[in-house]
């Protein structure tokens, strides 16, 4: 049995740390500078953002979700494990960001520019680079780009084409793919040692820990609950309330939780949704970022 991490041991590659680190504006603003090589408005930095449009098409979650002054949407994820369909999964996540930022009755010239960024503790095609970017062109002539505004980006921590990456660039993804020992050596770059003062604030809190504590608390029930079958409908509706008033424990924490939110709350009997609201609940850092961020998941 693999022995859990407490919040000390994590690294930047861990979710918690990752979302918890570039949730911080200036954080993610920079990576984004620094990957994109041009200049960004001001961005709103949305952690773990789900998308579910339908009851039986397949959610996603996304680990950073941002958007800037012009509307442009930024996707970032860590991707710790080879994914033979990785490509399709990106192909996915364009979707869902398209479906969310285009609303019913405009334009398709309203469609954002979108890029989506992986992180990869791996080398995703084996071919040495730090960073391989797509754009849609046409296959009979090269000089031809479809100018969708989609742009998927894979970064490698497994990169050896120094000499063809930006020295920042690389320094940054060899951090991100340090253990916890050489994550914490000293780095010759000002953006990575950024990123370290941010793990150090974070382990340093006790907010923090708790709602790391807390996350794993949840993330272990989810397990048992999924090895159990078979549930009654009673032991079900009770299992419901009791998940429910778990949501409202973990949001008095932030603030005053208005009636109107209680009530629709307690009254929410889809399991799904209320593991969802608990996850958003134990990360929420405030009942007005909390409510702004069900919405999508409203009936």
């Amino acid at each position: 049995m693999s022995t859990r991490k407490t919040l000390q041991e994590l690294t930047l590659k861990d979710d918690f740390m990752f979302g918890t680190v570039m949730a911080e504006e200036k954080n993610c603003w920079d990576f984004l500078e620094l990957v994109l090589g041009f200049p960004i408005g001001r961005i709103e930095v949305i952690r773990e953002k789900t998308m579910a449009y339908h009851p039986e098409n397949r959610g996603v979650r996304l680990d950073v979700y941002a958007k800037d002054n012009e509307e442009k949407r930024y996707n970032v994820e860590m991707q710790l494990r080879t994914k033979p369909e990785i490509g399709k999964r990106v192909r996915y996540y364009h979707s869902q960001i398209d479906m969310e930022a285009l609303l019913s009755g405009q334009e398709y010239e309203k469609l954002p520019d979108v890029y989506v960024i992986f992180i990869c503790d791996f080398d995703p095609f084996g071919s040495g680079r730090y960073c391989y970017t797509f754009q849609p062109i046409c296959e009979e002539d090269h000089q031809l780009v479809l100018n969708d505004g989609s742009t998927s980006i894979f970064l490698s921590t497994c990169g050896k084409n120094e000499e063809e990456t930006p020295e920042s660039l690389v320094q940054f993804l060899k951090y991100a793919g340090a253990d916890l020992p050489a994550s914490t050596e000293e780095y010759g770059d000002a953006f990575v040692r950024q990123l370290q003062e941010s793990v150090r604030r974070i382990k340093g809190s006790r907010r923090m820990e708790e709602k790391f504590m807390r996350l794993e608390e949840l993330l272990r029930e989810e397990r048992a609950e999924g090895k159990a079958e078979g549930k009654a409908e009673g032991r079900e509706e009770g299992h419901a309330l009791g998940k429910a008033e778990s949501v409202l424990e973990l949001l008095e924490d932030c603030g005053t939780v208005p009636e109107e939110l209680k009530e629709r709350i307690l009254t929410e009997r889809d399991l799904d949704c209320l593991r969802r609201w608990h996850k958003l609940a134990a990360r929420a850092a405030s009942v007005e970022q909390f409510t702004k961020e069900m919405k999508p998941e409203a009936k």
